[in-house]
């Protein structure tokens, strides 16, 4: 049932994607400047007037609340990586839309992102096991957010002339990894009774990260392909996500050695796809 129920958010996530992409785009052209050195407040606010965008944002609205439902079925490392599915429906639809073909290199980089996640699924989902998510745990995950958040802060004010669109894929990937572990936590100590002050605090940090996450996607697709964005967050988001699950929570901890082994070399393969389809994406050359 989880992994139904994520497929269908992978649907609604890459229809999203689309539309806001042609919003955020439609928003560049009327609103920037062309240097794309990330969106302003006057184009943050003029992406709320194009239809489009805001029929995006409800389609990926409705895509998160199928993941937070796939999540009450299923271990995170189940569920997270089975939006890479959204990449194969953005990349056909983007490819339609624009008349701009995919070659060789990109469609390769695409195999690459979908194989390396459905062979991380299939482990995942015989293998992976679910626990009881303490304080200490959520605590571990709450402190190495902030790290990882001051640091592309810092990142963002001192190199922002210089970011490319795969800077903002990779930080709402990461931030979007935490979102999802965070929800996780959330959902599993409110099931168990623990709902307390930090899981509270918790909730409110996943909103902030998910509204900077947020800003992080719509700024990727204003100097990205949405597939190529799409790419990141199918992958970079799930695998973060993963290594914390791992790491923290211990929802690998049962697994054999050979699982282990894939986990590692399927995710390689998978963040590697991302990486040359940044590359060699046609529409990242335009």
């Amino acid at each position: 049932m989880g992994i139904l129920i994520a497929f269908l958010g992978g649907v609604f996530l890459a229809l999203g994607a689309q539309f806001q992409h042609r919003g955020v785009s439609k928003v560049e052209i009327s609103h920037g400047n062309g240097a794309k050195q990330g969106l302003s407040v006057r184009q943050l606010q003029a992406l709320l007037a194009r239809p489009s965008w805001v029929i995006g944002t409800v389609m990926l609205g409705l895509a998160i609340v199928m993941q937070l439902i796939a999540l009450a079925f299923a271990p995170l490392i189940v569920v997270q990586p089975i939006g890479v599915v959204a990449l194969v429906i953005t990349s056909i639809l983007n490819a339609r839309v624009t008349a701009v073909r995919l070659d060789g290199r990109s469609i390769g980089a695409i195999v690459m992102c979908v194989g390396g996640v459905a062979v991380f699924v299939s482990i995942a989902a015989v293998t992976a096991t679910e626990h009881r998510i303490g304080t200490q745990q959520l605590t571990i995950i709450l402190i190495i957010l902030g790290a990882v958040v001051v640091a592309y802060a810092i990142a963002f004010a001192f190199l922002r002339q210089h970011m490319r669109a795969i800077f903002y894929i990779i930080g709402a990937g990461v931030l979007y990894g935490f979102v999802a572990t965070l929800a996780k936590s959330v959902l599993t100590r409110i099931i168990t009774g623990d709902f307390d002050w930090l899981t509270f605090f918790a909730v409110v940090v996943l909103l902030g990260a998910t509204a900077l996450g947020g800003y992080f996607v719509q700024t990727a697709y204003s100097v990205g392909a949405p597939e190529l964005v799409i790419a990141g967050l199918t992958v970079v988001d799930p695998m973060v996500a993963v290594v914390i699950a791992v790491v923290v929570l211990g929802e690998a901890s049962q697994a054999p050695l050979w699982a282990v082994i894939g986990f590692v070399l399927a995710g390689a393969v998978a963040i590697a796809g991302v990486f040359t389809l940044a590359k060699h994406h046609p529409q990242t050359h335009r």
